[in-house]
């Protein structure tokens, strides 16, 4: 299967990656020309550059690491938060340019292990974390059927264009630009064998939203992918791809399956449940590696308490 045509939308209404529109070819281009000695500190120099011009971004990450690092961030703590998100970027960027990245599995991820090898059709559920954005086309070529990827389409992304066109005979995207449309897409994308990838980090594309213990507070995050696993009856598998220093090392939850007979209530109890404990591995992991976390944008706002009449 392969990426479907883009969509034309107004320019002043189309959403963009930030950069200029040749960055990603330029960076492709002098990947393959420089010596990593002088193209490493380039990357970083451009990093500060971009950083520069981004305002909103830098005042989201400060709120971010100063959670996750438990004091005031330096200016060195945020442009190591951005450099973090280049470097992956060029992971991606070079994945495209067909170079090798073994991706392992952490220890307890062993039901994505098993799936992978197998035929049963799965939501996946991840985060705007570390290599989490290439593990799936880097684990592809062990799946034994295709996968859909719930994208929002954006302009300025090479590096999705170019890693579809490496990987696009096992993987379709489904755009979620029109909300109005999403049910309809994901309906047509779970009459097929396809496993169904969405990303559970941030709210502002999900109706459905529940609160979970996240850096310090009680966090509204997306649960969208329990209500599709009880209206499709496809089990969940979670997980996040944290990076190496060849590729990438899989984090996934224990498989989560609707039951027969059981109601809405009772399952998403239990996915709530399950939710949070994956909420609580993925902290840990940032913890360990504070600037793999990749939501330039405000953090998941604390949920209100109810009020009483």
């Amino acid at each position: 299967m392969k990426p479907e045509a883009p969509v034309q939308e107004s320019p002043a209404h189309a959403p963009r990656n930030p950069g200029p529109s040749w960055g990603y070819q330029f960076l492709r281009i002098a990947d393959r020309v420089l010596p990593e000695i002088i193209f490493r500190p380039l990357r970083g120099f451009g990093t500060a550059i971009a950083m520069a011009g981004m305002p909103a971004e830098r005042r989201n990450s400060r709120e971010y690491l100063s959670l996750v690092l438990g004091r005031k961030p330096t200016l060195c703590d945020v442009w190591r938060h951005f450099f973090a998100f280049e470097e992956a970027l060029m992971d991606k960027l070079r994945a495209a340019n067909g170079k090798t990245l073994p991706c392992t599995y952490a220890e307890g991820s062993a039901n994505c292990s098993t799936w992978l090898l197998g035929d049963v059709p799965l939501l996946l559920g991840t985060f705007h974390v570390g290599a989490s954005d290439l593990t799936g086309f880097l684990l592809g070529g062990y799946m034994k059927h295709p996968t859909c990827l719930v994208r929002q389409r954006v302009g300025n992304s090479h590096d999705t264009e170019q890693l579809a066109a490496r990987f696009g005979d096992r993987l379709k995207f489904v755009w979620v630009n029109n909300s109005d449309d999403i049910i309809f897409a994901l309906k047509d994308a779970a009459e097929s064998p396809a496993a169904i990838a969405l990303q559970c980090d941030r709210v502002g594309f999900s109706a459905r939203t529940e609160s979970f213990e996240f850096l310090g507070a009680h966090r509204l995050f997306p649960v969208t992918i329990y209500y599709l696993s009880l209206i499709f009856n496809r089990p969940v598998i979670l997980s996040v791809g944290m990076p190496t220093e060849t590729g990438a090392e899989l984090y996934a939850s224990p498989l989560f399956a609707p039951e027969p007979g059981e109601s809405r209530t009772v399952l998403m109890g239990r996915a709530r449940a399950h939710f949070q404990d994956f909420l609580r591995q993925l902290e840990a992991l940032l913890r360990k590696q504070p600037y793999q976390w990749f939501n330039f944008t405000p953090l998941n706002p604390p949920a209100v308490p109810a009020t009483r009449p």
